[in-house]
């Protein structure tokens, strides 16, 4: 009798995509108009206001003292040396051991909107729907260098590893998206030509599943690499290797219970299912002159504007967790020039999202947060910049249950510190997943024999005075 030749792994692929992978394309072209998944919360524990948030983070470090804090006693002492009372053994990045000189605001302040809210005359976009913003002046950070700075605005801890705030938000409530990814990331350079990295852990899953990772759409170009199909293969083609690859997972999976090969198989169709809903998510040609108008950006040129008309998009489409990043805020020279340049890339965006979301019904539902990683010294950095600091930023947060037209906090004359209702990055966090329905002090994951939670364990409070 002839012995059998043996058959190869590639041979036994092909020819079983003919047999699982019939079978399975049916289940995967199914699966791709499915309901949404759902988080590890089913049933949330507080009224949810926020159904979504889009996060914008101002890459760099936003000076403070040209944007939404006007001082006009730092004024007055530009030049003078800053009092020592302010400085003495505190904590600086650059200015170490150097003279420190006030350093005063390098743009004029106007009051704009019903509730006559102070800040930059370069910002009169977003002085046009300042009565739906509530203006944090007291936000505070742990961390003076941009890496962990980020890390712990992201993830709430300085230690790599930890999972970023999409990722949380995704594992505990899932997403209302069937066929694009519940956490998507954007970013953004302009014209000041800063392009520090962004590295892509600050928005990892950490020790949560790999699934809930964020997935990076490109701004430019293809939004996803390797997206499209290879030429000559068709859909039903792809999809029948995508279905016989995640029949053979699924079977693994079955042995070794492997959470991560469920993270595989999630993704191989989450993957085929993009190759239909991205191409469609990212043609705007729909949109209309008037809408393009009003974010005053162009299709495909890459801006902080168009990623804001993109954000709107996927918040429509189910997205629960959309975060921008707008780089190049980082000052250490020439805060004048820069900050100007900055505010005109990001004045009328920002107004454009609030207005067109409030349009569509959807700004009650979606929680917008604008922020950088630390704000800047009152004191000047090489004549005209400013150094890092963390005792002093402003934030501001709009829809979802957040009071309109208010400011919460403040810092000193000077702006060095935060003085009165200090917040912290902790008390952002908690105040954000309260107003998705989540009690932060309740929702954890045992990592490393500790509950580790976004809210951190040092006593984070939600910001009730911000909330309508």
């Amino acid at each position: 009798m002839q012995t059998p030749s043996p058959l190869h792994r590639r041979a036994f692929l092909g020819r079983t995509s003919q047999g699982l992978g019939a079978v399975a394309l049916a289940s995967l072209l199914e699966h791709t108009q499915a309901a949404p998944t759902r988080g590890v919360l089913g049933t949330l524990p507080l009224p949810q206001k926020a159904k979504r948030v889009i996060w914008l983070t101002m890459a760099g470090g936003p000076s403070h003292l040209e944007t939404f804090d006007p001082k006009p006693k730092l004024a007055e002492m530009d030049g003078k040396p800053m009092p020592e009372s302010f400085t003495k053994g505190q904590q600086l990045a650059q200015l170490q051991g150097k003279p420190l000189n006030c350093f005063g605001p390098q743009h004029p302040f106007a009051k704009f909107g019903k509730s006559q809210i102070e800040i930059c005359s370069l910002l009169p976009q977003i002085g046009s729907v300042i009565d739906d913003i509530c203006l944090i002046r007291s936000m505070t950070t742990d961390a003076i260098n941009h890496d962990p700075a980020h890390m712990f605005m992201n993830t709430g801890s300085q230690i790599a590893g930890r999972p970023s705030m999409g990722s949380w938000i995704t594992y505990g409530l899932g997403t209302e998206a069937s066929d694009l990814p519940g956490f998507v990331v954007l970013t953004s350079l302009g014209k000041g030509g800063q392009n520090q990295p962004i590295a892509a852990r600050q928005w990892s899953s950490g020790f949560l599943p790999s699934k809930y990772q964020g997935v990076q759409l490109r701004a430019q170009g293809d939004p996803v690499l390797y997206l499209t199909n290879p030429g000559g293969i068709s859909r039903d083609q792809q999809g029948r290797d995508v279905a016989a690859i995640n029949a053979l997972n699924k079977q693994r999976s079955s042995l070794v219970d492997d959470p991560e090969i469920a993270t595989r198989i999630a993704q191989y169709e989450m993957a085929f299912q993009m190759q239909a809903s991205v191409p469609d998510l990212m043609d705007v040609s729909a949109e209309g002159a008037k809408t393009l108008e009003l974010y005053g950006c162009q299709p495909g040129d890459g801006s902080f504007a168009s990623n804001c008309l993109l954000a709107r998009r996927l918040a429509e489409r189910g997205t629960r967790f959309i975060q921008l990043y707008h780089k190049d805020w980082d000052h250490h020279g020439g805060v004048k020039e820069g900050v100007a340049l900055k505010a005109q890339e990001i004045d009328r965006a920002c107004m454009a999202l609030i207005t067109d979301l409030k349009q569509r019904g959807m700004l009650e539902e979606t929680l917008i947060v604008w922020a950088g990683e630390f704000g800047r010294t009152p004191m000047s950095q090489g004549g005209s910049g400013r150094d890092h600091h963390n005792k002093a930023m402003s934030v501001w947060l709009a829809g979802a249950g957040i009071q309109g037209g208010i400011v919460h906090g403040s810092t000193d004359d000077l702006g060095y510190a935060a003085i009165d209702k200090v917040t912290t990055v902790h008390d952002l966090h908690a105040t954000m997943l309260h107003q998705l329905g989540i009690q932060h002090d309740a929702f954890s994951f045992k990592f490393q024999g500790l509950d580790a939670r976004l809210s951190g364990v040092e006593g984070a409070k939600v910001i009730k005075d911000i909330l309508a």
